[in-house]
């Protein structure tokens, strides 16, 4: 069919596996399968072992960008992994990986959510920080007013490097759990206006903020790759981190209004190593 004369051409990209920006995201929790266990011989398993450790280990050569390991305390896994790599194929190599060695029939998915790095739509440019500074009352002409937006401005490429690109940080204990924001016909979350909804969403992340240096968030999006809206990744100093910043933050309006949360899984960060140990695999 003729494209009307009027109608300019779209620009061709290439196709490709990456995004324009960020990155692709796997949690996958495996439980082992006792059964499957007990008719491996000995080398066999001290195979398998090697391979796993070697194909989880994040400094080897053609390893994804960003690969944890950690011992799950639900009945239904045993192993967590967390991976992160602009190729999704680069991420789904480890789940074959994991299929194709002596441990195959052994560790069984059990759970898995595909998601993507984002910066959220909710976090303010610098000229929305300003707005709300103003609406708190803070003066323009207050020093305090343009302290606060130099160290926001200062901020902001950081923390947005850090939402697309992020790095794991160096807490014992993590937490993988999905998220939707409902549509109950008396608390639609998508038929607010933006205004509200960015208003909600800053008064939740004031409470996170409370936690800083005890608990490290990543929100990941997954509209159009899981069932669930958002993939929510907490890592904690100690664990009863972990229960306290869920516990807080459920009070604040988004989320007690207008949030559904799925399965949550907390699991304890080793080396992959120290996690065949403790799994005695």
């Amino acid at each position: 069919m003729n494209r009307p004369a009027h109608v300019p051409a779209a620009p061709a990209t290439p196709p490709t596996n990456s995004m324009t920006q960020g990155w692709h995201c796997l949690h996958l929790y495996l439980r082992a399968n006792q059964k499957e266990w007990l008719q491996l011989a000995d080398y066999q398993r001290a195979e398998g072992r090697d391979q796993l450790i070697q194909l989880l280990d994040p400094n080897r050569e053609g390893a994804p960008k960003r690969i944890q390991t950690s011992v799950v305390s639900r009945h239904d896994a045993d192993l967590g992994l967390m991976i992160m790599d602009p190729d999704p194929l680069v991420i789904n190599g480890i789940r074959q990986g994991i299929r194709a060695s002596r441990f195959g029939t052994v560790l069984e998915p059990t759970y898995s959510f595909v998601s993507i790095t984002e910066i959220s739509e909710y976090v303010p440019s610098l000229e929305q920080f300003a707005a709300r500074l103003k609406r708190e009352g803070t003066d323009p002409s207050d020093p305090v007013f343009q302290a606060k937006m130099t160290g926001y401005e200062q901020r902001l490429p950081m923390m947005n490097q850090q939402r697309l690109y992020p790095d794991f940080p160096p807490f014992p204990v993590a937490c993988f759990y999905p998220m939707n924001k409902i549509r109950h016909p008396n608390a639609n979350w998508y038929q607010l206006p933006f205004s509200e909804r960015a208003d909600l969403m800053a008064e939740h992340a004031t409470s996170g903020i409370k936690f800083a240096g005890r608990v490290s968030q990543l929100i990941t999006a997954s509209t159009g790759f899981d069932d669930w809206e958002w993939g929510v990744t907490l890592w904690g100093r100690a664990p009863e981190h972990i229960k306290e910043i869920v516990y807080t933050m459920r009070f604040d309006r988004a989320s007690a209004r207008y949030a559904e949360f799925g399965p949550f899984y907390i699991s304890y960060v080793m080396s992959p190593a120290d996690a065949m140990k403790e799994l005695k695999l």
